[in-house]
């Protein structure tokens, strides 16, 4: 299926708010990272498309496909990036996924943009993202969570002509302005019939991940359904941004859900002085990029998710 452009209705969401060089660089090896030296501008005058290719090997000690593409140059790069990896991950039984990256621009940091406009900015990327990853056969089988039911009802003027099945994490309630919602029991919610599940954004309620863990007990675990968070910011919950002593539930997510999920596809970038790029696109490394010019080169990559703390501090200066 094509990557569509369909004319979104732009609105921001309401009631949503968010708390929230070097002289010489250095020759690139077969896997895209950082051999040897070389001057600025060798670099700056290379071609468009470095190879960041690289081999994979998948948990049974096989050689997997050899997906490790470059950084997305805009959205619709983007997105079909997202979903190859997704359809990797999907083949390799990976039954919860995250994608996460920047709608501010891909070069944005989170806090670039304004609250609602990045939720709409997001609302507008996962139907783009449906479009391509689903085909209109299963559509009717895949449910797309939102937040709040508010949402809802703006979702189904960006989701319109389509067939999938929209849907909320929480309910406004009169306590919604301290950050309470109606809980949904999401055993009512789902279909006998669903088969994929994708969550967007949910982090501006502290209880919205905890709910996503409750759809997991209740509806996919022990069975074949499937799970994506869409730019659910799990970075927050991996960091300890919330502290364990006042959100224990959200902190023990640390230990149950996240460790149970398989990043396929993220982008978080670091502005500043030693600024750069944590990218992954599964199931190729997790690869530390430094953006010289127009074109970004990896310094440093490994096959685990390193801290953001360790990519700031320790990575991108050392680089």
């Amino acid at each position: 299926m094509l990557l569509s452009s369909p004319a979104f209705a732009v609105s921001s969401i309401p009631h949503r708010k968010v708390l929230h060089s070097r002289s010489h660089w250095t020759a690139a090896d077969k896997n895209g990272c950082i051999k040897g030296k070389l001057n600025l501008y060798q670099i700056v005058g290379s071609s468009r498309n470095f190879n960041f290719i690289t081999c994979s090997v998948s948990k049974e000690g096989n050689k997997s496909v050899e997906y490790d593409p470059p950084f997305p140059n805009d959205y619709f790069e983007l997105l079909k990036q997202a979903k190859t990896a997704t359809e990797l991950a999907l083949k390799d039984g990976k039954q919860l996924m995250e994608i996460e990256f920047p709608t501010a621009g891909l070069e944005s940091v989170p806090g670039d943009g304004e609250g609602g406009n990045e939720m709409t900015g997001s609302m507008q990327l996962i139907r783009e993202f449906c479009d391509i990853l689903v085909i209109p056969e299963k559509a009717t089988r895949t449910r797309i969570f939102f937040p709040e039911a508010n949402e809802v009802k703006f979702a189904r003027k960006v989701f319109e002509g389509t067939s999938f099945k929209l849907d909320y994490l929480t309910k406004p309630s009169f306590f919604e302005d301290f950050g309470f919602g109606e809980k949904v029991k999401m055993a009512d919610r789902v279909k006998p019939d669903d088969e994929l599940f994708l969550v967007g954004y949910p982090y501006f309620n502290v209880n919205e991940m905890i709910i996503v863990e409750e759809l997991y007990k209740e509806a996919i675990m022990n069975t074949s359904r499937k799970l994506i968070v869409f730019n659910g910011e799990l970075d927050r919950i991996r960091s300890g941004y919330y502290p364990p002593f006042f959100y224990p539930k959200l902190a023990a997510l640390t230990k149950t859900l996240l460790p149970m999920m398989e990043t396929v596809y993220y982008i978080h970038n670091f502005k500043g002085r030693n600024g750069g790029a944590l990218f992954r696109c599964y199931p190729g490394a997790w690869r530390v990029l430094r953006k010289v010019g127009n074109k970004y080169f990896c310094v440093h990559q490994q096959e685990t998710m390193p801290s953001l703390k360790e990519v700031a501090l320790d990575i991108l200066p050392a680089a």
